[in-house]
């Protein structure tokens, strides 16, 4: 499983003027229901009911925002990499800039977990981080996230 099985360019966005956790995950749902009219609401109340279960901002700027979604039928990401970081109750207390969203399927608790672990090895990789901010475009995002092989 890759990272592009359920991130396409059209839900990355580079450069988002956000100025709080909450207008983070709006623009993070509104990116995931591009392909879900109508959803974007459903979509943020599930990412910020997990969000008020505990943070999900795992350090070096990263935060991984998740949910669950009734009558989904397949696993859908998002990625934002924000102009300024933002306050997103991470684990080591700094800001946060790169947020890669998840919404799965109610049921998909096994497929949930390890695409879970998947990023969070991934943006645990200080050169992957590094390389993820100098790109200027969703393209540029996407081609790196096709080639990238997390450090073994």
């Amino acid at each position: 499983m890759q990272l592009t099985d359920f991130l396409s360019p059209d839900r990355i966005a580079i450069g988002v003027d956000a100025h709080s956790k909450k207008r983070a995950l709006e623009t993070l749902s509104e990116l995931i229901a591009h392909d879900q009219p109508g959803r974007a609401g459903e979509i943020f109340d599930a990412l910020l009911s997990r969000e008020r279960l505990g943070g999900t901002g795992i350090g070096s700027g990263v935060a991984i925002p998740h949910g669950r979604l009734k009558d989904a039928d397949h696993t859908t990401g998002a990625l934002v990499r924000l102009r300024e970081g933002v306050d997103f109750d991470a684990i080591d207390e700094q800001p946060v800039d790169l947020l890669f969203a998840l919404v799965v399927p109610e049921e998909a608790t096994e497929d949930h977990l390890r695409i879970l672990a998947m990023l969070a090895s991934l943006f645990q990789d200080p050169e992957f981080r590094a390389r993820l901010r100098a790109c200027q475009a969703p393209d540029d995002v996407y081609h790196l996230l096709q080639q990238w092989q997390p450090a073994a």
